[in-house]
């Protein structure tokens, strides 16, 4: 069995990474495009609002249901069965919403994103496996640039192949992209080695007996809401609030995905070199809530203020995310692994789908200043509870 200098040193851990981006892409292109589809939908199917909602809702509701199942199924079985039957799965159930009629598409999303969250749970697990810990905070910063890729993938293609061949059939690409790369992974992503247990040896004991990784959860989760308020409402205030064109906004909003994409593997590169994935969550909390500050003040006094604060904030209110899953998963060591990266989408998922619909009331009632100045409560608690203290020395 090779030792951890060996696996560290293999070049195969970069040919892992790649396919876990990939599988991690292609998931993400469905899971969050959806929403891409809903004028189609609204258009040429005739749907009202609330169904579509139901549609776009319907895969975050299948991956929540399941994180936790398939993080369990990766610790006990491993990565790579795990990924390449979810996917699977996923890209089975997605393809056919091309050809079943309109009740029965429903359930097909539902079990489309139930196989998708087999990726979000053990991907991440694959990556601690493969990377030794002066490392491991930029590999997991370069995987966790899928959830940008995959929105900017089904973005860029889902409303066109939509308007040409119907919007059910256009999910067929985010389908076989999950085929493939359910194919690709136990071809060219083994699973890392896994330490022998002596025999008689009791089984490791669950890490969540101390509060460090509950508070690790709860930052993460906290710091969810200054990523959403920016992601969902941006584009909207740009177009109402500044009056600028419905292109222009997208294109705006695009370059800040592929920005807070490479911030999230700078940030990775910054915790390695630290030696800790806390103290860097920390300052980014600090720094998403004087990014709300600072738009709530601009929306007040300059517009100017604003608009700039929404391009710092798609890079700072995301950069957080790789820290997270890198400290849940050191913390949770490679028994637990895969539970607690289960545990930490759970919840971050959770909230995620929450927090348009309550910010967007608070807008709606008392303006945009208003409600991202509430918002930047959250970060502010995340700086309180993020365990910088009680962060163990990173290794492994």
């Amino acid at each position: 069995m090779p030792t951890t200098l060996d696996v560290t040193r293999s070049r195969r851990r970069w040919v892992v990474l790649a396919v876990g981006v990939l599988a991690q892409t292609a998931a993400c292109s469905f899971v969050y495009g959806v929403p891409f589809l809903v004028p189609l939908l609204r258009d040429a199917e005739g749907l009202s609002l609330a169904r579509v909602g139901a549609y776009v809702g319907a895969p975050t509701a299948g991956l929540l249901l399941t994180l936790i199942a398939w993080g369990a199924a990766a610790d006990r079985t491993g990565e790579r069965r795990v990924m390449a039957a979810g996917l699977t799965v996923c890209g089975l159930g997605v393809a056919g919403t091309a050809w079943v009629p309109d009740p029965a598409v429903l359930p097909l999303l539902v079990l489309g994103g139930a196989g998708a969250a087999s990726v979000f749970a053990a991907s991440g697990r694959m990556v601690m496996g493969w990377f030794g810990a002066h490392e491991r905070g930029t590999a997991m910063g370069i995987r966790q640039t899928a959830q940008p890729l995959g929105v900017a993938l089904a973005g860029l293609t889902l409303p066109s192949l939509g308007a040409a061949v119907g919007p059910w059939t256009a999910l067929l690409l985010p389908a076989g992209l999950c085929l493939l790369s359910a194919v690709l992974v136990p071809v060219l992503a083994p699973d890392p080695p896994r330490a022998v247990r002596p025999a008689g040896a009791a089984r490791e004991r669950s890490p969540y007996r101390t509060p460090v990784l509950w508070r690790v959860h709860g930052a993460s989760a906290l710091l969810v809401v200054p990523q959403f308020a920016v992601a969902s409402f941006g584009t909207e205030y740009l177009v109402r609030e500044q009056g600028w064109g419905v292109a222009a906004a997208g294109a705006f909003v695009a370059a800040g995905q592929v920005a807070g994409a490479l911030g999230r593997i700078a940030t990775g590169w910054w915790s390695d070199r630290a030696g800790s994935r806390m103290r860097p969550m920390r300052h980014i909390a600090v720094a998403a809530a004087a990014v709300l500050l600072l738009f709530a003040l601009g929306d007040a006094v300059a517009g100017a203020l604003a608009v700039a604060m929404l391009a710092v904030g798609a890079v700072v209110t995301v950069a957080d995310n790789g820290l997270a899953y890198t400290s849940t998963a050191e913390l949770a060591g490679q028994a637990w692994s895969g539970r607690a990266l289960g545990i930490q989408n759970t919840g971050q998922n959770a909230l995620a789908s929450v927090v348009p619909v309550a910010l967007g009331a608070l807008v709606g009632a008392a303006g945009y200043g208003v409600g991202f100045a509430v918002a930047a409560l959250a970060p502010l608690a995340a700086v309180a509870v993020t365990p910088v203290r009680d962060e163990p020395p990173v290794r492994g």
